[in-house]
């Protein structure tokens, strides 16, 4: 930047409040033709309104000029605008950051952004701010793409990278894939399909190939698409399957059917329904009675929860365990099923619960109608019901002794996703091959068809499941590498992507958001990484002067063709959707014959 437009910054501060909009002339910094030396002349001035961070508001005038003598003319801007401004835009680089880093790493809403914005003098509409968020992407994602041979060697002097590939979608919307190094924890590349198949996949992966070699490994889940695009695009690169990957799909087959039929036995009966209204109406009681809010206030109060001081009020009591039935999901540890099972938590409660509730009923006098049992022993004298709760209790103790031999996502977990599994690998196999070849599991697998399944799972993905460390070079010497054998680095990454989504728009389900982002948005996550950010700044001081580097037609065309790849229609075809009567004005109008007619 250059020192006239720093005093230039300075002067015109977003402290200092005009009467008007200033009017701040711009120039070319060459007088002259660099090819042929002659002075250049005015080829035209206009006037646009532009708006940054550090000046505000203002008009700017610009003169371009070109060469009279050269064949081609070419023509000259005014450098210091185009450092603050892109072609044709009306907010400045440092606007556009700020609202991209606003969104996507402080979960900001547009109304926020625009109260943020409104306080630092900068005036914004609402679609405005959805357009530079979208417009930040397109930026960062072509500063990443400049930046690929510089990623490259950085991973190349730790050794290499080990190339982790996993999607997520949500509802009916598209697949979006992201890779990500396990080294250097960068991601690396994305891509948004209707469904995760191969031949999409393939050249997905030979444009990573293509940009920063062969990983010194590959690890992720057992989709067959995945399976077949790395085979082909990698051959010979050693690749692993992701123990909690392969640890979910085996207990989706063990325990899937059964913990369907459980969930829809418990939506049949609606007893969910039925305790929260109950728990409601224990909730007013109590608060209309003074000894029994004493005492609910009193046991909440106390250090040692799990051993009151004082017997309970019984209405209290009451309230106390239908709430903690209904709170069942506060078993699970963050893993999904079919580690969290909290349908089948919550019948278990309800059982554990129901006997103590029966007691309390009878000690609870006039009160006692507000504790309907009549639904919830109907729901426990369910034979169906019980009989595959207590067969899934059965498939759980062996599911939950594989998760203990294979160190990871353990039944006394609390890390959640952040549970890498980090065990000796010898050790991890031998506990395996000891649960594969058990007496117990071969009578299992003998005679009932999800264990066959189980030990089938096993055996195909044996050589896929266990990774020696790889000896590799680094700009120390050489070391060796143990390949992560869980996927969850990607796990937490989308656990989080959709997490900012929620807090930003409000909603939980993502479908939509996942429709309209753009592929690249998980790039974002690299920001957070100060090598990466050394990588992408190339020397600049921060991302707006970055930004200004990257040439508006590049940005023009990506950002086209990453609208195109998100729009679910043509565009206006919205204006067409408010045409009221539209099939018989269609129909009025006269069709254009077909070339077979």
């Amino acid at each position: 930047m250059s020192h006239h437009l720093e005093k230039l910054q300075v002067n015109l501060s977003t402290g200092v409040l005009f009467p008007e909009k200033p009017l701040i002339r711009f120039a070319p910094n060459q007088s002259a033709c660099p090819a042929c030396d002659s002075a250049n002349r005015v080829l035209k001035t206009h006037t646009r309104e532009v708006a940054t961070l550090r000046i505000g508001h203002f008009t700017a005038h610009e003169t371009q000029t070109s060469c009279p003598r050269c064949v081609e003319q070419p023509v000259f801007l005014a450098e210091e605008l185009q450092q603050l401004v892109p072609p044709g835009a009306r907010y400045g680089y440092d606007v556009l950051v700020f609202v991209g880093q606003a969104i996507f790493l402080h979960c900001r809403n547009g109304k926020e952004i625009q109260q943020e914005l409104h306080a630092k003098n900068i005036a914004i509409s609402l679609r405005e701010i959805d357009y530079l968020g979208r417009r930040f992407i397109v930026y960062l994602a072509l500063a990443h793409e400049q930046s690929q041979e510089k990623i490259k060697q950085f991973m190349g002097s730790q050794g290499g990278y080990i190339l982790h590939l996993d999607g997520t979608c949500e509802g009916d919307s598209p697949h979006l894939m992201s890779t990500i190094d396990a080294l250097s924890k960068i991601v690396l590349d994305n891509i948004k399909i209707p469904t995760e198949n191969a031949r999409e996949l393939i050249p997905f992966l030979r444009r990573i190939q293509q940009a920063y070699g062969d990983p010194i490994a590959l690890v992720h889940d057992m989709g067959g698409a995945i399976l077949k695009a790395v085979a082909e695009v990698f051959p010979g690169v050693p690749d692993f399957i992701c123990h909690f990957h392969f640890l979910k799909d085996i207990g989706k087959d063990l325990l899937g059917h059964d913990y369907s039929t459980i969930r829809r036995h418990l939506r049949r009966y609606g007893i969910r329904g039925t305790l929260r209204k109950t728990a409601k109406a224990l909730k007013q009681a109590i608060e209309d009675a003074p000894d029994a809010r004493q005492s609910l206030s009193h046991y909440l109060e106390s250090k040692q929860l799990d051993e009151p001081d004082t017997p309970l009020h019984p209405l209290a009591a009451a309230y106390l365990i239908i709430s903690w039935v209904l709170e069942a999901k506060s078993e699970s540890n963050g893993f999904g099923f079919p580690f969290d099972r909290p349908h089948l938590d919550f019948y278990q409660r309800l059982q554990e619960a129901y006997p103590k509730l029966k007691a309390l009923k009878q000690k609870m006098g006039a009160d006692a109608s507000l504790l309907p049992l009549m639904p919830v022993s109907k729901t426990l004298t369910d034979k169906a019901l019980s009989s595959t709760v207590s067969r899934m209790l059965d498939t759980l103790r062996v599911f939950d002794h594989l998760r203990e031999v294979m160190r990871i996502a353990q039944p006394d977990s609390r890390e959640g996703l952040n549970d890498e599994g980090n065990a000796d690998m010898a050790t991890i196999k031998a506990s395996l091959t000891r649960f594969r070849h058990s007496q117990e599991i071969k009578n299992l697998a003998a005679t009932t068809l999800v264990y066959r399944k189980m030990v089938r799972q096993i055996d195909k993905y044996w050589e896929k499941l266990f990774a020696d460390p790889i000896q590799v070079s680094t700009k120390t010497g050489s070391t060796f590498v143990q390949p992560q054998r869980t996927n969850n680095i990607l796990e937490q990454f989308f656990r989080d992507l959709k997490r900012k989504g929620r807090k930003r728009s409000g909603n939980h389900a993502l479908s939509k958001t996942l429709k309209t982002m753009l592929a690249q948005t998980p790039l974002v996550k690299n920001l957070e990484n100060p090598q990466y950010m050394e990588i992408i700044l190339n020397g600049k001081a921060d991302l707006a002067e970055r930004f200004a580097e990257i040439d508006i037609v590049q940005v023009r065309k990506a950002f086209e063709q990453a609208q195109r790849v998100t729009q679910k229609y043509p565009k206006r075809m919205a204006e067409v959707f408010k045409i009221p009567n539209l099939p018989q004005r269609l129909l009025e109008m006269p069709l254009k014959k077909t070339a077979a007619s």
